[in-house]
């Protein structure tokens, strides 16, 4: 009698559905002793985004439209039992870099197993990812080993920073000079670009692979955003600061702010390296803006390629909250390897048929008769001129033109 249990024991890998949802959601409340009070809060609001809006989400997922990767889940299980579950998302517009939104999995089970097939079955069914990025806290040591065993490598260290409500009506008194401060539309993508492509290193350039395109908002775009924004009661204010001389953006930012009060706002900030003076204006900015709203702390980011806006942030008192660490994998080293040919095997005479003549040469009609000869005719031809001789490096070179009683008697 054949048993059904292997078949059963196999982890089968498969797009998320709705029954999914409860054991999505006890697999998160589960992870909450793991993650920090950052990344719990971002587990929860997506937990409720996804139960919220997944007949929707589901419906977009069918056909080309922005919204068409938010729901790009998948999920393992083993029979009837749910093993974990991963979240993936194109991270540019061309789609060549995606990024690792998030890994839950159960508890008692092959973390490091399970979680290498979620993220096998990504690399392998997403053809068209180039580079793969996610973020880490830096004292989770699961989700580090797991990452580096599937291939990920550092690529920069961030720290999250929250200004607090006395520091922020603090920075709010000072007036910010930013006379050249102006609202961020469609026609100023190519600046935006060009900030974006000089505030980072060569490497997390080549990572992002960003373009003019990114920095551009569709008009389906711009209705989901302020849906969006109308049904979790928060409001996105941008700008940029404009150079006049060089005709380029030196500084950006966009906040978050909650209306209710609930979380603390959080900021986006981009400044140029040769203009990291713009901190304290561009905070003072931002402290004004938030003032209008209920008293929340305000929460923004920096990384170790950016020591001004870090040494900065401790002068004026921020607090760390958290310390994560970005990481990368690229699929171009593992192409070159299994692509590798070696030079012992290739027939050089083969290779080079091709600059072979490939037929044999015919002569010309052009002929040179040697002194003394006579053409193979025994009758020699007449002629009325003399011989004319060249007088050149070949003096021995001789040329006898025919008459025209010559070319009669030929015709005869």
């Amino acid at each position: 009698m054949t048993s059904l249990l292997p078949r059963n024991l196999n982890v089968v890998i498969r797009p998320v559905q709705y029954r999914d949802l409860d054991g999505i959601e006890r697999i998160t409340q589960e992870s909450f002793s793991a993650l920090t009070p950052k990344g719990a809060g971002f587990a929860i609001s997506q937990m409720q985004r996804l139960r919220r809006w997944y007949g929707l989400l589901k419906f977009l997922s069918w056909f080309p439209n922005p919204l068409q990767y938010r729901l790009c889940a998948y999920i393992a299980e083993q029979g009837r039992m749910l093993l974990g579950m991963i979240q993936v998302s194109p991270f540019n517009r061309t789609r060549s870099t995606w990024r690792i939104d998030q890994v839950l999995l159960e508890r008692g089970i092959d973390k490091q197993g399970t979680g290498s097939q979620l993220l096998r079955h990504c690399f392998e069914s997403i053809l068209e990812a180039r580079t793969w990025l996610l973020e880490v806290n830096i004292n989770d040591i699961e989700a580090l080993a797991l990452y580096r065993q599937n291939g990920f490598q550092r690529l920069a260290e961030m720290t999250y920073w929250e200004i607090g409500p006395e520091l922020l009506a603090e920075l709010a008194q000072a007036e910010p000079d930013l006379p050249n401060l102006l609202p961020v539309s469609n026609a100023d993508a190519q600046l935006l670009y060009q900030l974006d492509t000089a505030s980072m290193p060569p490497l997390v350039r080549q990572v992002f692979d960003r373009n003019t395109r990114d920095f551009k908002t569709s008009l389906f775009g711009a209705l989901t955003d302020a849906v969006m924004q109308w049904v979790s009661k928060t409001e996105v204010v941008s700008g940029y600061v404009f150079e006049p001389q060089r005709k380029a953006a030196i500084g950006y930012f966009q906040v978050q702010l909650d209306r209710k009060g609930e979380v603390p706002h959080v900021a986006t900030l981009t400044v140029h390296p040769a203009y990291t003076w713009l901190y304290p204006e561009l905070l003072s900015q931002l402290a004004r803006i938030a003032q209008d709203f209920p008293e929340q702390g305000l929460q923004l980011a920096s990384s170790d390629y950016q020591a001004e806006r870090e040494e900065y942030l401790e002068r004026i008192g921020a607090k760390r909250i958290e310390h994560t660490l970005v990481m990368s994998r690229s699929v171009w080293h593992k192409l070159r390897e299994s692509k590798f040919v070696s030079l012992e095997g290739i027939q050089w005479t083969d290779m080079l048929q091709g600059l072979q003549p490939a037929r044999k040469p015919i002569p010309g009609g052009m002929s040179w008769i040697q002194p003394g000869q006579l053409p193979s005719s025994d009758k020699p031809l007449p002629s009325k001129l003399e011989p004319i001789n060249f007088s050149g490096k070949n003096p021995s070179m001789e040329a006898s033109p025919i008459s025209e009683s010559a070319d009669a008697q030929q015709e005869n």
